[in-house]
Parts: C-alpha cells; sequence; structure tokens
C-alpha cells in the first residue's frame, strides 16, 4: 500500500526560494520578543498590509513558490499568522535562518531555501490540521475522508481516475462524496483531477518533455486532445510553451 503523505508531492513538485527581502516586499516576516528571541511568524500570499515596526522584526525574505500555478499556495489564505512561543523546533529553524543570513556565508541561499521549506511544510500541517472555511485544496485536504482521494489523484496523476474509485478511497457513497467534495475544494473531482494533470503537464514540457509523452503520461488518448486542453487552460499551445522555454523566456 502506498504510503499516505499529504504534502510531500506537493513539495516534490512546486520548488520553494528564499530570499532575504525588505519587510514592504517580505513574504514571511519573523517578529522577535523583547529579548531578540523569535516570537511569531507571518506568512502572506499576496499584497494583504502588514504594519509593524522594523525593530520587531528579527527577519524578512521572499518565499518564491512556483506562483499561481502551485494550488496549494492559492488555497492559502492571505495572512496567516503562527505564534512560535511554544515551539521550539520551529524557534530553531527561525535562528538558524538568522545565523545563516547575518553570516553571508558560501552555500548561503541554499541553505536559506531548505530550512525555509522545512518551516513551510510545519505551518502547512499546522494549517491543514486547523482547517479551512475557504473552498479549495486546502480544504480538501484537511478532511481526513476527501484527502485521501486528492493524495491518490497527486501521486497518480496518469491513472484512469473514475469517481467510484475515488469515492471508494474516500470511504464515501459516490452521491456524497462528489457533494464534499464540491463544497469543500469548489470544484468536482474530474475538473480537481485535469487541472492537476494540466499542471503537471506544462512542468513537464517547461523541462523538455516530448509532448506526445507528456500526453500519454497524464492520460490523453492523443497529443491533439492534448493540445485542445492545454490551449484552453493555459491560452496557449505546449508547442508555444516549448518554443518560450527553449529560447529562456
Amino acid at each position: 500500500m502506498d504510503r499516505f503523505d499529504r504534502l510531500t508531492t506537493l513539495m516534490d513538485r512546486f520548488r520553494l526560494v528564499v530570499q532575504p527581502a525588505p519587510l514592504k516586499d517580505a513574504t514571511l516576516i519573523v517578529l522577535q520578543d523583547g529579548g531578540g528571541m523569535p516570537q511569531r511568524m507571518c506568512f502572506r500570499t499576496d499584497d494583504a498590509r502588514f504594519s509593524v515596526s522594523e525593530d520587531r522584526v528579527l527577519f524578512s525574505a521572499n518565499v518564491d513558490w512556483s506562483g499561481p500555478s502551485n494550488p496549494l499556495l492559492a488555497a492559502l489564505p492571505a495572512m496567516m499568522e503562527i505564534n512560535l512561543s511554544g515551539d521550539p523546533d520551529s524557534i530553531g529553524l527561525v535562528m538558524l535562518m538568522q545565523s545563516e543570513l547575518a553570516g553571508q556565508r558560501c552555500g548561503v541561499d541554499s541553505v536559506l531555501s531548505r530550512l525555509g521549506e522545512v518551516l513551510v511544510v510545519r505551518m502547512l500541517r499546522t494549517q491543514i490540521e486547523a482547517g479551512s472555511t475557504k473552498p479549495g485544496l486546502l480544504a480538501g485536504l484537511s478532511d481526513p475522508r476527501l484527502s485521501r482521494a486528492i493524495v491518490a489523484i497527486h501521486d497518480h496523476p496518469g491513472r484512469d481516475w473514475r469517481n467510484e474509485d475515488l469515492a471508494q478511497i474516500a470511504g464515501l457513497s459516490l452521491s456524497r462524496f462528489a457533494e464534499i467534495f464540491l463544497a469543500a475544494v469548489g470544484e468536482p473531482p474530474t475538473a480537481y483531477l485535469r487541472r492537476w494533470r494540466l499542471i503537471l503537464a506544462r512542468q513537464d514540457i517547461s523541462n523538455g518533455h516530448r509532448i506526445d509523452a507528456v500526453a500519454r503520461r497524464y492520460g490523453y488518448s492523443s497529443p491533439e486532445g492534448f493540445t485542445r486542453a492545454f490551449k484552453k487552460h493555459f491560452d496557449e499551445t505546449p508547442i508555444k510553451l516549448r518554443s518560450k522555454t527553449s529560447r529562456g523566456v
């Protein structure tokens, strides 16, 4: 049986890069208490307003996590705030990131991104456990029934999934599964599967994979059908994307 993990495939598929940034441009801000210890972490996914005194900022950075193509990033609230006072492991990560920022030794960019990825995973775990009232992937992953079906889609996107198969994995009747999935995720299971496949296909084509191979990999019976679906979703053909990628655009 495959190991059930709600985040690993998402973290593997969407590269996360952390770079120091001024407060006004930062998406990740760590605030300190009066003694200089990490107290609170804030993560914003868009232009949500953030007002704080500069002397309270331990460090600020920009997290680039593949932008709007990342369905999990798109599902996060505009602003998240996490109290670090009772989380010594996250405090240790933050202090190590601050040490790297201050030291500016060789490899600092790579270390920051890896430590930031661990910090983001811990943040996402907290969000999944807390649940979400906003329809989207986060709400789906927060539901212990739906999450099993969503992880199956993520881990095996090329499989010929039927709603009946996914409902069985979720342990729900077909009608109940379709109802709950639509309410939580905001789209039917087939639509989410189609969108996930196209997101992965776009990544693969950008990485130089053959278009006909990508079409087969994600369940399309012909390159022509794949091209039509791709153009409808991204407003460009796979060949055009390949051409832009090869030119470094």
